[in-house]
């Protein structure tokens, strides 16, 4: 029956079914060994990336525990400053050894050592190999005495170039000033960058500048040896011109002006300067009162 069967599925042109559990060829076991292969190989591979991931997080381990620690003074570079030593920024800094480089805060450890030395500008670097910690300091100098008024009444110190506030222990080991200090009388904070500039302008009044006073509403005040005191008015952006104008004065008053003492100059307006002169004699100071100037 089944003979017979065969014979008409080949006669009809229909292919045999191949019987089951029947070999699949070469072809069939060339691709299954090809996927053994290739699933060994990925095997092998996350096995190299889980070795070599545990090798990497022990040796950062390692360094971190061992390889970045500060162990000695001599691990800390200071650069910059002719007047501020390694073991000063240690002390100020509060550094003590061993120390983890990493625990280092580059940000905090400027900070804290610009608020306690004699300098201008702190930069803190972390260095690791080797493991290091370097300080690059710019040396502040004083350029003018200073009193503020505080809680505890007023408190001397200094002002550098940028008008910041220096304590009498900051100043301590400054650079000696070539000529004599302003005085600054009501330093506040807020009003440094006008304090600033009038410092980085006090050779260009005409005279040389004796005081800088602010008042207690931040009014801004000079004193110049020729010209006396001079009322600058408020620090706003006008403070510029109102320099300016100081300058023109002192260097192009008239002569009858010039042969007199000035009590004052008002520029708070600098388009309307006004002077006031101290009168030689009783019959002028009758006649005595504020002088425009051009």
């Amino acid at each position: 029956m089944n003979r017979r069967r065969a014979d008409r599925a080949a006669q009809a042109g229909t292919p045999q079914a191949r019987p089951r559990g029947a070999a699949a060829g070469p072809g069939a076991d060339r691709r299954r060994e090809l996927r053994q292969q290739r699933r060994q190989e990925r095997l092998r591979n996350l096995w190299r990336v889980l070795v070599l991931s545990a090798a990497a997080a022990g040796l950062g381990y390692g360094l971190l525990r061992e390889g970045w620690t500060l162990r000695s003074p001599e691990q800390v570079e200071v650069s910059g400053s002719r007047q501020v030593s390694r073991e000063q920024v240690i002390r100020e800094g509060r550094l003590r050894f061993p120390l983890q480089l990493l625990s280092v805060q580059p940000r905090s450890l400027a900070a804290s050592l610009a608020a306690a030395l004699p300098v201008e500008k702190v930069q803190v670097s972390r260095l690791m190999l080797p493991p290091r910690l370097r300080v690059d300091l710019v040396d502040r100098e004083a350029v003018a005495r200073a009193e503020r008024r505080t809680g505890r009444g007023l408190e001397q110190g200094f002002v550098d170039r940028l008008g910041n506030w220096m304590s009498s222990r900051q100043q301590l080991g400054t650079v000696a000033p070539q000529r004599p200090l302003v005085w600054v009388r009501g330093w506040q904070e807020r009003l440094r960058p006008a304090l600033a500039l009038v410092l980085a302008r006090r050779n260009e009044l005409g005279s040389p500048l004796q005081e800088v006073r602010f008042e207690p509403d931040g009014s801004l005040w000079l004193v110049t040896v020729a010209l006396g005191e001079v009322r600058l008015g408020p620090p706003d952006a006008r403070l510029n011109q109102r320099l300016d104008v100081l300058e023109h004065l002192s260097s192009r008053l008239p002569g009858r002006v010039r042969g007199t003492t000035v009590r004052s100059i008002d520029l708070s307006d600098p388009d309307k300067p006004e002077l006031g002169l101290l009168a030689p004699g009783p019959a002028a100071q009758r006649g005595a009162g504020g002088t425009g100037a051009d």
